[in-house]
C-alpha cells in the first residue's frame, strides 16, 4: 500500500481532455493535498489549462508529455497497435513500470480495456478483467459488474465476476461478508439463460455470501451488496437507471418550474429537491474498477465534468489504499488451492 498514491490520469481522454481532467485534479488536490497526480497527454495543452485554473506544477501535479490520443469512436485493436504514444497507452505504462500505482481513464472503453489487459495482465484464475461501479441504493450503494467489458460470457466468466465483487465490497466498503446476487429475470430456479443457470451452483458451492437471483429492481432496495451479470445486460442497466435519474430530475423541475405557485412550493421544497438530487446524481459514483487486472485501471465515464472525473479519481486512491489487486489475488489462490486438494 502507497503511503501517498501516485495516479496516472488520461488528460487526454474522454469527450473533454484536459479542459475536464485538469480542473477534476484541481478537486483533488484541494480536498486531498498530499495526493500525487500525473497528467498523461499533450503538454502544451495540459499547460494551457494549468494556466487557466491557476495551478502550479509540484511533486503533486505533474506533467508526463504523450504525443498521441485515442479517439472515442477508434477500434480498440488499433489503439492498441498503432497508438503506442498515446496518453492512454503511456498512463498505463506508468503503472506497469512501478512510476504510478493506478491509471484513471474518461477515454475509449474498449481501448482502455484491450490496452490495459495487454500491458497490465490479468490475475491467475481470471480469464477476463471486468468492469464494476456502484449504483445508489435505497441503503446506500449496490456493486454491479460487469457493466460492457464482456458481452458474452460463460458461467465460469459470471463466477469469477462473483469473486472479485466480493472481494471489493468488503474492501472498500468494510463489509465482512457481501451478500452477493445474481441477476436473472425472476428468482425461481427455473428462469434464466443456459449460462445463469449454469453459474447458480458454481456460486452456491463458493463460500461467497451467495443470496441466490436477484431482479432488476432488488438493485436499488439495499437487499444485496453485490449483484452479477454479463456485460451486455449490466450496461444496459446502467445507462436505464441513470436515464431515468435524469427524466425524474427534469419533471420534476419542469413542475415546480409551471407556474408561480409551483415556483413558491418549489422554493419551500428546494431543501428536500437538493438532498434528492444529491442521493441520485450519478457524477457521484462516477469511476468503475477494471477488476481482474494485476494493477489498478479505472475508467470514468466519456462525458464526465469536474466533479465527476474527481470522483473517479478517488475511486483508484481507496483501491491503492486497499490493496485491491492483491486482495483479490490472495483470494483467487486460496480458492484455487481449494479446487486442486
Amino acid at each position: 500500500m502507497a503511503d501517498n498514491p501516485i495516479i496516472a490520469l488520461d488528460a487526454m481522454g474522454g469527450d473533454f481532455g484536459p479542459r475536464v481532467i485538469v480542473p477534476a485534479a484541481a478537486l483533488v488536490l484541494k480536498e486531498k493535498p498530499d495526493a500525487r497526480l500525473i497528467l498523461v497527454g499533450q503538454q502544451d495543452a495540459i499547460k494551457e489549462q494549468i494556466a487557466l485554473h491557476g495551478l502550479q506544477l509540484s511533486e503533486n501535479l505533474q506533467i508526463h508529455h504523450a504525443a498521441e490520443i485515442v479517439a472515442m469512436d477508434e477500434a480498440p485493436a488499433q489503439a492498441l497497435r498503432k497508438k503506442k504514444d498515446s496518453s492512454m497507452r503511456v498512463a498505463i505504462n506508468l503503472v506497469h513500470e512501478g512510476r504510478a500505482n493506478a491509471v484513471v481513464s474518461a477515454g475509449n472503453t474498449g481501448a482502455l480495456m484491450a490496452t490495459a489487459k495487454f500491458v497490465l495482465k490479468t490475475l491467475p484464475g481470471i480469464d477476463r478483467p471486468a468492469l464494476m461501479t456502484t449504483l445508489p441504493s435505497l441503503m446506500g450503494h449496490t456493486h454491479m459488474l460487469d457493466l460492457g467489458a464482456n458481452v458474452d460470457v460463460g458461467a465460469n466468466h459470471l463466477f469469477q465476476f462473483a469473486v472479485m465483487g466480493s472481494i471489493t465490497a468488503a474492501a472498500v466498503d468494510n463489509i465482512e461478508n457481501p451478500r452477493v446476487g445474481l441477476l436473472n429475470v425472476g428468482s425461481e430456479a427455473m428462469k434464466g439463460n443456459a449460462q445463469v443457470k449454469a453459474a447458480e451452483p458454481l456460486l452456491q458451492n463458493s463460500g461467497l455470501n451467495y443470496i441466490g437471483f436477484v431482479e432488476g429492481d432488488d438493485i436499488f432496495t439495499g437487499d444485496v451488496d453485490v449483484v452479477v451479470c454479463d456485460g451486455f445486460v449490466g450496461n444496459v442497466s446502467l445507462k436505464s437507471a441513470e436515464g431515468v435519474a435524469k427524466m425524474i430530475t427534469q419533471l420534476m423541475k419542469e413542475e415546480f418550474t409551471r407556474n408561480w405557485l409551483t415556483r413558491l412550493v418549489g422554493l419551500a421544497a428546494m431543501p428536500i429537491l437538493k438532498a434528492f438530487r444529491k442521493r441520485v446524481d450519478h457524477r457521484a459514483y462516477n469511476g468503475a474498477s477494471l477488476l481482474g487486472l494485476r494493477d489498478i485501471a479505472i475508467k470514468s465515464h466519456g462525458g464526465a465534468d469536474a466533479y465527476a472525473f474527481s470522483n473517479a479519481i478517488k475511486v483508484a486512491m481507496l483501491e491503492v489504499e486497499k490493496s485491491l489487486p492483491q486482495r483479490i489475488e490472495k483470494h483467487l489462490e486460496t480458492l484455487l488451492e481449494k479446487e486442486s486438494a
